[in-house]
């Protein structure tokens, strides 16, 4: 048994259904239900006998608890985020409360249990951590990818919760020697990301015929990670990674996002010739940047590779055509995540910021 928290969301959602796929572990899967955590991502899993879903907060002890004394799970991962930067400038203190608040009530629960476990059980036990590549900062166009050991500069609401919260768990394993792994990863992407990151995004408008917005000149640069690549890596990290270290995890994939959108209009014009405005590439318009946009992200992914054997097993191409071809055969699935709230959202965010 392994405890998820966050499995109903992006990154934790394919997770879960990797790992239901590839292991005999039951999976008991907390997550919150905001507007990202969505249970159409798990929908194929309903009545399935090594899957139990729990709606609630990682900041509710009492639930955390109860849930760890019941089901006396051998690891925790910890997906649990608010994740968007755009969101976090325009209300850093959901992040606050989710991603450090959240994650300190998490690891106290966790510790107390661990503290309890006979011998075997404490020596086995892992509490492994996801967190984003956002915590070291922005590059320049010649400096070295980030490392394991880079100093940390976070420059968002967002990412600056998230750096909070690695120290929080590095902490956790210095002090009381819980048995702890951190992850960061580079930018992920592929089926059943919510709508507001950038190529869902542009997926979603240019079928509609909508503008497809970007943010600058976009030259800025990130490294992607399809996200079935992502999940393996964590289960290598959680099955022999070294307790107290952390993982980069990178696609080795840096690509402008101008280069990303003009790709996934190639892959549109070929793939949904009968969108509303062809060539896709058409409908690309430049928007105010956003406030403190970092410019570059790149992950060196050396460590992962030589300790634990693992490398990215998709190509920025193939990915993103996967990722096309499966938005393109889910458009009801798109249709019931992008509600008012969503909406409301990107007006707020890309309507009247001309560049």
């Amino acid at each position: 048994m392994i405890l998820v928290t966050g499995g109903a969301g992006f990154i934790g959602a394919n997770f879960v259904l990797d790992w239901l796929a590839e292991n005999d572990d039951a999976v008991v899967n907390l997550d919150k239900l905001t507007y990202a955590g969505n249970l159409e991502n798990l929908k194929s899993l309903r009545g399935h006998a090594r899957h139990l879903f729990v709606q609630g907060d990682i900041g509710d002890r009492a639930l955390i608890d109860a849930l760890l004394q019941k089901h006396r799970p051998r690891a925790v991962i910890n997906f649990a985020a608010e994740s968007h930067v755009d969101r976090s400038i325009h209300g850093p203190a959901e992040f606050v409360q989710t991603n450090v608040v959240g994650t300190f009530n998490l690891l106290e629960s966790v510790r107390a249990h661990w503290t309890q476990l006979p011998g075997d059980e404490q020596a086995t036990f892992r509490f492994l951590h996801v967190s984003t590549d956002e915590v070291y900062g922005s590059l320049g166009p010649t400096d070295p990818a980030f490392s394991e050991t880079t100093a940390y500069a976070p420059n968002s609401p967002y990412s600056a919760s998230k750096a909070a919260s690695d120290h929080l768990v590095r902490a956790y394993h210095h002090t009381y020697g819980l048995p702890v792994l951190t992850t960061n990863c580079s930018n992920n992407y592929g089926p059943l990301q919510f709508p507001e990151k950038l190529i869902p995004l542009v997926i979603h408008n240019a079928l509609a015929g909508k503008p497809l917005p970007i943010y600058g000149d976009g030259s800025n640069v990130r490294d992607w990670l399809y996200v079935g690549d992502h999940c393996s890596a964590i289960r290598r990290v959680l099955e022999g990674g070294r307790v107290g270290e952390v993982y980069n995890i990178g696609g080795c994939n840096e690509k402008t996002n101008l280069d990303v959108v003009n790709t996934l209009c190639a892959i549109l014009d070929e793939l949904h010739p009968g969108s509303p405005v062809t060539p896709h590439a058409s409908l690309i318009t430049f928007v105010r940047d956003r406030p403190g946009h970092d410019r570059r992200y790149a992950i060196d992914a050396g460590k992962i590779e030589r300790e634990l054997g693992w490398t990215p097993a998709e190509t920025f191409e193939t990915g993103i055509r996967k990722t096309v071809a499966w938005y393109l055969a889910n458009q009801d699935w798109v249709a019931h995540v992008t509600s008012g709230e969503y909406r409301h959202w990107v007006s707020r965010n890309y309507a009247d910021t001309p560049a």
